[in-house]
C-alpha cells in the first residue's frame, strides 16, 4: 500500500464546530490525506457565536511546533502546505518560511493560500497589515488561491464585472513563466458577477491556459454556516493532491461544499462534517466543471 500524500495545515481551531483545522483535518483524512495540524489559536467556539473563550497563540508557537516537525523529518515529507485565517502577519511569515524549506527539499510541493480577508456584507475582518501581507507575500508565492469575489476584487484591486472579465483580471495576476511570482491556480468562491443568475452562485477556476465555472442553486441560508471556505479549499487541495485535474477537483469541491450546507438545519451555524461526512467523499449530487 502506497503511503497517504501528507499535507501541512497551519489555521485557526476551535474545539466546538468545524471551522480552520476543525474543518479542513476532518475533510482532508475523509479524502486519504495525512493532515498535520499546527493550531494558530484555539477558541473554544467560532466568534460569530458572540462569546468564546481560548488564546490566540504567537508566531514563537507555529515556529516552535514547526521545529519539532523539521527534527522527526515531518517537513521533508509533506507533499502540500494550507493555510487560512492568519491572526498576525508575523503567524504569516512563520508559514512562508516553512513553505520555503519544503520546496527546498520538495519543489513539487503545492502551497494552497486561502487568503481570508474579508466578505461582501463584512468588508474587512481582519487586523491592519494582514491584507498587505498576503496580497504582498503570501499570494506571489502560493501555488493556489482561494479567495472570494469581495477578497478577489480587493487582490485585483477593480470590481468583477462580469465572467470573463473575471478570467481576464485574473490571468493578470497568475504566475505566466519560471521566475514570475504569483499562483498557478486562482479560484475564486461565491461569485455573483451580474451575468450570474439571479438564483445561482458560480465558482470559477483560472489557469493561464483554461477556465472552468461550476454554478449551484443559491441556497438561502441565515446565519451563512461557518467554516465553508475552510472545507472547500481542504477538499480542492485533497483532491488535486490525490492526482485529480483542476476542472474535476473544482467539480468535487463545490459539490461536497453544497450537499453539506444544504443539510445545515433552519438557524445552524456549523457544517454537518461528521453527519454527513459521505458528501465529502461521495457528494450526492455532482455539478460539472465547465470550460469557460
Amino acid at each position: 500500500m502506497s503511503a497517504a500524500p501528507i499535507a501541512l495545515t497551519i489555521q485557526s481551531h476551535v474545539a466546538w464546530g468545524h471551522v480552520g483545522n476543525a474543518a479542513a483535518v476532518p475533510a482532508l483524512q475523509l479524502l486519504g490525506i495525512e493532515a498535520v495540524p499546527i493550531h494558530t489559536v484555539q477558541f473554544s467556539n467560532h466568534t460569530g457565536y458572540g462569546e468564546f473563550k481560548g488564546q490566540v497563540f504567537p508566531a514563537s508557537h507555529v515556529r516552535d511546533v514547526l521545529d519539532g516537525l523539521a527534527a522527526r523529518g515531518v517537513l521533508a515529507r509533506c507533499d502540500a502546505v494550507l493555510s487560512g485565517y492568519l491572526g498576525d502577519a508575523a503567524t504569516g511569515e512563520a508559514i512562508l518560511d516553512a513553505v520555503a524549506e519544503i520546496r527546498r527539499q520538495r519543489p513539487d510541493m503545492r502551497y494552497l493560500c486561502d487568503p481570508v480577508m474579508g466578505d461582501v456584507g463584512r468588508g474587512m475582518f481582519v487586523r491592519p497589515g494582514i491584507p498587505d501581507f498576503l496580497r504582498d507575500r503570501a499570494v506571489p508565492r502560493a501555488d493556489i488561491i482561494t479567495p472570494n469575489q469581495f477578497e478577489f476584487e480587493w487582490l485585483a484591486g477593480r470590481a468583477l464585472t462580469s465572467i470573463a472579465n473575471a478570467v481576464a483580471c485574473a490571468r493578470g495576476l497568475l504566475r505566466t513563466g519560471p521566475g514570475r511570482p504569483g499562483p498557478g491556480v486562482i479560484v475564486i468562491t461565491s461569485l455573483r458577477t451580474p451575468d450570474v443568475p439571479g438564483d445561482r452562485l458560480a465558482t470559477l477556476a483560472i489557469t493561464a491556459e483554461a477556465a472552468w465555472q461550476v454554478q449551484t442553486p443559491l441556497l438561502d441560508c441565515e446565519p451563512m454556516p461557518n467554516g465553508m471556505g475552510d472545507v472547500f479549499s481542504a477538499v480542492l487541495l485533497a483532491r488535486v493532491l490525490q492526482g485529480d485535474a483542476v476542472p474535476d477537483a473544482l467539480s468535487h469541491a463545490v459539490s461536497c461544499l453544497y450537499a453539506l450546507v444544504a443539510q445545515v438545519p433552519p438557524g445552524g451555524r456549523d457544517l454537518p462534517l461528521v453527519a454527513a461526512r459521505d458528501q465529502v467523499s461521495t457528494p450526492a449530487q455532482r455539478f460539472v466543471a465547465e470550460a469557460v
